[in-house]
């Protein structure tokens, strides 16, 4: 199966650069698949629930991946007179220039097992292919 390079080298270079060395990098881990059918984007979010991502297409027909989780812990204790609060935000967004041969229309997902994962079936005419002979005139 030929590998597709639709993903921007831009993306590549996001999480690679000095400044934000992989191994350190706050932003979650990305797989991305190909089928016959389909293309498969699998973003990895643990603890995180479907509330907490939104996916959309922009005006530009590319996939854009937001998620968005903030949370407060508090603990207090009473007789040392001590108080603790630990703030945790985390904000992650990726946009994604799709291949011309994905179905936008029929773009799919879903988060199960701290994945979000989403489906980008492939247009149904792009999968046959066209066999015939040419006529040289």
């Amino acid at each position: 199966m030929k590998r597709n390079n639709w993903m921007p080298s831009v993306f590549d270079d996001f999480f690679n650069t000095d400044f934000m060395p992989r191994a350190n990098a706050t932003a979650p881990a990305i797989n991305v698949m190909e089928t016959q059918d389909e293309y498969t984007v699998e973003l990895a979010a643990p603890g995180l629930k479907k509330e907490d991502f939104n996916v959309n297409i922009n005006e530009d027909g590319n996939l854009v991946i937001k998620m968005e989780k903030k949370t407060e812990e508090k603990q207090e204790d009473k007789k040392m007179h001590y108080l603790r609060r630990e703030f945790n935000y985390t904000k992650f967004e990726q946009t994604l220039i799709l291949p011309d041969d994905v179905e936008k229309a029929k773009i799919g997902a879903r988060v199960e097992h701290g994945v979000l994962t989403i489906d980008l079936p492939k247009i149904e005419q792009a999968r046959t292919k066209v066999e015939r002979q040419i006529e040289i005139g």
